[in-house]
């Protein structure tokens, strides 16, 4: 069983920045890909960014590449999502979940554990 709670939303003006923490309570965190994907009001889930067991292996998805970039400590069983140069279009409920293959990173029913989600508002 994994728990999973996320951490660091809030509102801030476009251009500005937010870190997203999910602390995780497993004892082999290492093993779990980790990722996280948002969800706006009407819209349907989009991956974001998802992470290696040991970190080597990341992939963002092209909507936030080069504004957003995930990384993970896994002494500490958690996994960050730095958020810089925030867009409107980036509202949403950010979700943490944890997954065993790389392969299926970006795919969301791969995905058996979820945290609660943080609200991102990002105002214009």
């Amino acid at each position: 069983q994994v728990q999973l709670v996320e951490s660091g939303g809030g509102l801030v003006q476009a251009g500005g920045s937010l870190r997203l923490s999910c602390a995780a309570s497993v004892r082999t965190f290492s093993s779990y890909v980790m990722a996280w994907f948002r969800q706006a009001p009407g819209k349907e889930g989009e991956f974001v960014a998802g992470i290696s067991g040991n970190g080597g292996l990341l992939y963002h998805a092209d909507s936030v590449k080069g504004r957003f970039t995930i990384s993970r400590d896994n002494a500490k069983n958690t996994v960050y999502l730095q958020m810089n140069s925030l867009k409107s279009e980036d509202t949403a409920v950010y979700y943490c979940g944890a997954a065993t293959d790389w392969l299926v990173v970006a795919t969301h029913r791969e995905y058996r554990y979820w945290g609660q989600g943080t609200q991102v508002t990002v105002s214009s």
